[in-house]
């Protein structure tokens, strides 16, 4: 039977940008999936399109018709559907029935031998789906169900019919081949034309006389892109040849996201270049970029010291032959935010950071925890215990350094720009000729931000922004204001991660435990356990993100070691030694010891008593830990971990030898409780960098 693509195209008023790419995706995965079910179709063949008025799919390959099928469908027991004499009980008959077949069925009934007993097994004719029929109730199913956070709700033109949708539709595109599909959709019928550009078209109406020629027609008659990827692709290329034009030591700051918000906003981009005057550049850059990308979504423009320049690329939905006026009305609109932003930093320069600390008494952190003044010096306090622990001396005022980084909070350009909390305070505390550690901790406290962004550059500013998160934390937890859920309003698995990798990627040795043990209040101490496991999570995840197995992450984190300064070198080299042959036996042998010592009570006296060493195997077991210990420790000493893994497998034979001959619950008491000490020192040995145990799962 003939194959043909099938287009389906939703027209509608102006979509969501942030929500476009994901409701024609998930739009055309369904269509798509849908016809797949109804065997129309062999594979997912498909093509999306997603514009700021349309979403659509082509699907593949797409039968009219399926093609009739024969299944055999098992019914019941022969003993059920058959009486002493031989004949259809009422069971069978119902059974039928509802298969949608009479009595006369029985004809065509097979019984089969099957575990012991006969059943009844029909086979049936299942008429293929047509897709004419079926193609409106996948559509309805389709739109449906897509992922929209919030629905519009608009009247059809007959004034009485209320549809629901994320934006009124307007027209139903529903091509197979050469054919208009008809359906009714949404409150309309199907057509088999489409609306171009809503200035770029060259004809009001744009048919699609085939659905393969959708794409191409749109581009030359309807002045649409309507991949979404291709239009992006577009955007970036012309993009960074419009600023090479300029010069080659000029390039557009690459923001993904924003790149995607753009693509979202139009559907024939056109590239143009705008300024704005050289006064603006004596405000902070981040301001002026800030301003630029959210509010006007615009790309900045940097020089090749990545210095902001005064010009910005401009993405236009439209291509009049003179673009001065757009450039000139974008220019226009642009001044009075960048005029805003001077405004506030001139304002600003007319307080220090010294008066705004001393206002954070009247910032609320939370009613249950005081004020921001507060929050700082609890904040000071964690810096003095941690500089204590990291044995550092640089002479820095912990509470004046805690107050001056929360300053900038009542500063005005962090009132209109909330995303620059640390960036504007350091640039103040510059100007205040505060030293560059000093300032660069103000504004990398709050680092990492998000997941992959850079951590604190310096040892004051990794002090800093642990003692903030550790505060977070703890305060949080302590008054039970704890993540639910997908919900997690004080970003504290943000905080957890971040502490998580300044402490492992920048290999600072601290008792996390001991910290936490240390401040988290009496009072509360209900919930510490709680935030130890939280923190564990997050480093389990933390750990897994980068790729390692599960058994892996939980031979080194299942349970919450007290310092994270080595755990990626401790997993690197879990992960290397599970690839040796002996791992394995290495790990079994080593859960085998932890069962025994499970059940075995242990007097605190664990020294080994040589004399009570009867079999050579013992013996020999002892000997071998003794040798291998002193090596496993000078290499553990030197953050050598795979070697001190590898020692491990000297271990291997003086193992499986012990645990071939030896008893170890001897019916001499102090024999057995030399040898359960024994395994205690071998269970040692083998756990001296993780939970070897845990591989023996792999």
């Amino acid at each position: 039977m003939q194959k043909n693509n099938l287009l389906i195209e939703i027209l509608t008023e102006e979509l969501p940008p942030l929500s476009q790419k994901e409701l024609g995706e998930a739009f055309a995965k369904s269509i798509t999936q849908s016809i797949l079910d109804l065997k129309l179709i062999e594979t997912l063949d498909y093509e999306t399109f997603s514009t700021p008025r349309r979403i659509g799919v082509l699907v593949k390959q797409v039968l009219l018709c399926g093609e009739t099928q024969k299944k055999k469908i098992k019914l019941m027991p022969a003993k059920v559907g058959f009486n002493d004499e031989n004949k259809p009980t009422d069971a069978l008959i119902k059974k039928l029935a509802s298969l949608g077949e009479n009595a006369s069925a029985t004809n065509n009934i097979e019984l089969v031998e099957e575990n012991g007993q006969s059943n009844i097994y029909l086979e049936k004719s299942f008429v293929g789906k047509n897709l004419n029929e079926e193609l409106s109730a996948i559509i309805n199913y389709s739109l449906t169900n897509l992922p929209i956070k919030k629905l519009m709700s608009y009247q059809l033109n007959d004034g009485w019919t209320t549809v629901n949708f994320v934006r009124p539709v307007k027209n139903i595109l529903a091509v197979h081949g050469n054919r208009l599909v008809e359906l009714e959709c949404m409150g309309l019928k199907s057509v088999a034309y489409t609306y171009g550009h809503r200035f770029q078209s060259m004809h009001d109406v744009i048919q699609i006389k085939d659905a393969d020629l959708y794409e191409n027609i749109m581009l030359s008659e309807g002045g649409v892109i309507v991949c979404f990827n291709k239009r992006k692709d577009k955007i970036k290329n012309d993009l960074n040849a419009a600023v090479k034009k300029i010069g080659s030591k000029f390039h557009a700051i690459q923001d993904e996201k924003l790149l995607e918000e753009v693509t979202s906003l139009v559907e024939m981009p056109n590239i143009l270049i705008g300024r704005f005057e050289n006064q603006y550049l004596n405000v902070p850059q981040e301001c002026l970029i800030l301003t630029m990308q959210s509010n006007q979504k615009y790309f900045p423009i940097l020089n090749d010291e990545g210095e902001l320049t005064n010009s910005f690329v401009i993405v236009s939905n439209i291509h009049p032959k003179n673009t001065q006026n757009i450039v000139e009305g974008n220019e226009k609109v642009i001044r009075p935010r960048l005029a805003d932003a001077e405004f506030f930093y001139k304002k600003d320069k007319a307080n220090t950071l010294k008066k705004y600390s001393k206002n954070l008494r009247s910032i609320t952190y939370h009613n249950k925890l005081g004020t921001q003044h507060d929050r700082a010096l609890r904040v000071a306090k964690l810096m003095e215990f941690i500089s204590k622990k990291l044995h550092v001396d640089d002479n820095v005022n912990f509470e004046n350094l805690a107050l001056h980084a929360k300053a900038d909070l009542l500063s005005l350009m962090v009132g209109e720009f909330p995303e620059l909390q640390g960036v504007i305070g350091r640039y103040y505390a510059l100007e205040e000729n505060h030293s560059d550690t000093f300032a660069n901790a103000i504004e990398d406290h709050y680092k990492p931000k998000f997941s992959g962004d850079k951590l604190p550059k310096d040892q004051l500013g990794d002090m800093l922004a642990i003692a903030d998160k550790i505060e977070t934390l703890i305060s949080l937890f302590s008054i039970g204001e704890k993540p639910t859920g997908v919900k997690d309003p004080f970003a504290l698995r943000r905080n957890a991660i971040g502490l998580i990798r300044i402490l492992a990627e920048k290999n600072i040795s601290l008792d996390l435990n001991e910290i936490l043990n240390t401040f988290y209040p009496s009072s509360n101490s209900n919930n510490l356990n709680e935030l130890k496991v939280f923190i564990q999570e997050r480093l389990i995840n933390y750990l897994k993100d980068k790729d390692y197995t599960s058994q892996q992450v939980e031979a080194v984190a299942g349970e919450m070691p007290n310092n994270l300064n080595n755990i990626l070198e401790r997993i690197d080299a879990v992960k290397t030694f599970s690839e040796f042959n002996e791992s394995k036996n290495l790990a079994s042998a080593n859960k085998r010891v932890v069962n025994i010592l499970r059940k075995y009570n242990s007097n605190n006296n664990e020294a080994i008593n040589t004399s009570l060493l009867i079999e050579p195997e013992e013996k020999v077991l002892f000997k071998s830990l003794n040798e291998t210990s002193k090596l496993i420790s000078e290499f553990i000493k030197a953050d050598n971990y795979v070697q001190a893994l590898t020692m491990l497998i000297k271990l291997k034979e003086p193992i499986d030898l012990f645990f071939d001959k030896i008893m170890v619950n001897a019916d001499d008491d102090a024999i057995k409780v030399n040898r359960h000490n024994l395994l205690i020192q071998l269970h040692k040995e083998m756990n001296c960098v993780a939970d070897i145990s845990k591989l023996s799962n792999q």
